[in-house]
Order: C-alpha cells, then sequence, then structure tokens
C-alpha cells in the first residue's frame, strides 16, 4: 500500500491566539498541517525547521513588525505569502505587494474564501498548469517555462512564483494588448474590481527586474486598455 500524500504545511503567523486557534481548526480541518507563530522575531527558524509550503502572516506582530518578517522571507525564499491583516487600506496592500507578499486579504475574511485563497497560491508555486514546453526567446529575454526560470542575457533573474506566471502569460501573447479583467481571471481567478492594485505592483517588479523601468519598452502600459508584452524591446 502506498504511503498517503503529505499534507502541505501552512506556517500561521498571527498574534492573537483566539484568532490564530480558529483558524488552524478551520484549516486543518481542510487537509492542511499548521505551524502558529505568534511572535514575528522567530518566523524565519521555522522556514529550516517545518519547511512550510506557505506562510500567512499578520502585520501587527509582537517581536517583529509584519512588513519586516515579510521583506525578509521573500529575501530567503520564493514560498507563497498571503497577508491576513485588519489593515484595510491601499497603502498597506500596496507596500505588502511591494516587500514580496503573493497575497492580501483583510479581515474578517470567510474561512472558504481564505481557503481558496490559499489553494490558488499553491497551485501556481507548484507549477500546476500544463507547461509549454518551448522556450520563449525575445532579445536577451529567455524564459523557460519548464524549468521556471528567466535569464536576461546570460544573468538568471530570480522572480516569485507569481511574478513568473504573469511574464509568462504576458509574454505567450507577445504583440497583444491584455487587459486588467483578462489577467485577473488568467492569474487570480477573480475580478478585476477596478481599484485593486495587485497587478500593477507585479507589473513594477517584472520591469525593475527585467531593466525595463523608467521608459518601459519590454511590458507597456496601454492606457484604457492593459499591458503589452513587446517581443522586440
Amino acid at each position: 500500500m502506498s504511503a498517503a500524500p503529505a499534507l502541505p504545511v501552512i506556517l500561521l503567523v498571527e498574534d492573537d491566539p483566539r484568532l490564530s486557534e480558529l483558524v488552524r481548526t478551520y484549516l486543518q480541518g481542510n487537509g492542511f498541517r499548521v505551524i502558529v507563530e505568534h511572535r514575528g522575531d522567530a518566523v524565519v527558524g521555522h522556514l529550516q525547521q517545518e519547511k512550510p509550503d506557505l506562510v500567512i502572516l499578520d502585520l501587527g506582530l509582537p517581536g517583529r513588525d509584519g512588513f519586516a518578517v515579510c521583506k525578509e522571507l521573500r529575501s530567503l525564499s520564493t514560498l507563497p505569502i498571503l497577508i491576513l491583516t485588519a489593515r484595510n487600506n491601499d497603502i498597506d496592500h500596496v507596500v505588502g505587494l511591494e516587500l514580496g507578499a503573493d497575497d492580501y486579504v483583510a479581515k474578517p475574511v470567510e474561512p472558504r474564501v481564505l481557503v481558496a485563497r490559499i489553494h490558488a497560491l499553491l497551485r501556481r508555486s507548484r507549477g500546476n498548469a500544463p507547461p509549454e514546453p518551448r522556450l520563449l526567446k525575445f532579445g536577451n529575454v529567455c524564459i523557460n517555462p519548464m524549468s521556471r526560470s528567466v535569464f536576461v542575457g546570460t544573468e538568471e533573474v530570480t522572480l516569485s512564483s507569481n511574478e513568473f506566471d504573469l511574464l509568462f502569460a504576458l509574454a505567450c501573447r507577445a504583440g497583444e494588448i491584455q487587459s486588467r479583467e483578462a489577467l485577473y481571471q488568467q492569474l487570480y481567478k477573480r475580478d478585476y474590481d477596478g481599484v485593486d492594485r495587485t497587478l500593477d505592483v507585479r507589473v513594477s517588479h517584472l520591469r525593475k527586474k527585467l531593466g525595463d523601468a523608467g521608459a518601459p519598452e519590454r511590458i507597456r502600459t496601454v492606457w484604457g486598455h492593459g499591458y503589452l508584452f513587446a517581443p522586440e524591446g
């Protein structure tokens, strides 16, 4: 008899004991193994000890602020980071994404929605979408969907799972304008609400990492329509 597959490991970083217990119980009932940590300054140690598949991170933490924790986690790993916080304002949302978070969810959140967001992040991080077998080459930019790697010239560019998915989606339809609505449905499986800046922040990250900031030539904004990946940027 083959062994049962290992449960996905979630590191839940939340300083409210009652809330952390409610979230832990719900997630465990939905097929996850959950490790709870209440302090921000103890999070990094869990990376090597428990090797979580995803981190749920509050912002108002004792010991160390959640933003600082997010920044350090992203510098050490590409694992998905979901910020779950009562801070529901655009500035914190943008800052969280700028520091490397993959998703930002405001409390209170419907538990089923939280589980759906977790599943979506895990699918993307594991590359469960059928890969395109061929290399994509545009000038000095080379995208390998099999290894999920990107090179600019001879230098490999480090991208998060979400950044790679966005770049790949744009590059697969190089030369075509892709609307925000279509990209939100394809990448995040939700409708664009007209105010969410998740996509804009990730495009900004990609431009910087591809050396395309300032006056972008590779990933272009088509005002009022969306984004276009220029094959001859």
